[in-house]
């Protein structure tokens, strides 16, 4: 790593390893939500995530690099750990595991949009106009999703289990 820009290319894949790994968990979460707004948002965030993965490989390609270059630890941990306490946690109530569902997709967002946030300065720096609208662009909708989970949670979910 030399330049601004291995750098900035270094985490480019591994943002496109942390959404290609968080994609598919986020799924077996929707799978289990019970709240059908919940199930609704999720869905809406994995259709996000997989258009944030096809970011990052186009915008690594276009710079000539593989987007596979890198495997996100990061990540592979979050999604251990919502594995841990949703898919593999028993649970008594369906709105505790509700609230639990938004506890563990919040943290991977709030992961990818410490990634996103980076990347698009590094991008800036450079100079790379098309990368940072792309980018902006992204971190804008995981922001949304990100406040969709809050409102799903302020809104009645952590209430039903907090009865």
């Amino acid at each position: 790593m030399n330049t601004l820009k291995d750098l900035y290319l270094d985490q480019i894949q591994d943002l496109y390893s942390a959404t290609r790994q968080s994609r598919d968990i986020v799924i077996e979460l929707e799978k289990a939500a019970t709240n059908e707004e919940l199930k609704e948002a999720l869905h809406k965030g994995h259709n996000g995530i997989s258009a944030g993965m096809d970011v990052m490989a186009g915008i690594a390609r276009k710079h000539d690099v593989s987007p596979d270059g890198e495997h996100c630890k990061g990540m592979e941990g979050l999604v251990a750990e919502a594995r841990a306490h949703v898919l593999e946690e028993e649970f008594g109530d369906s709105d505790v595991k509700d609230a639990m569902i938004i506890t563990q997709y919040q943290r991977m967002a709030h992961y990818a949009i410490a990634g996103y946030g980076c990347v698009k300065a590094f991008a800036e720096r450079l100079g790379l106009d098309e990368d940072v609208q792309l980018l902006d662009r992204h971190l804008s909708n995981t922001y949304d999703g990100d406040e969709k989970l809050t409102d799903l949670a302020k809104g009645g979910i952590n209430k039903a289990a907090a009865a």
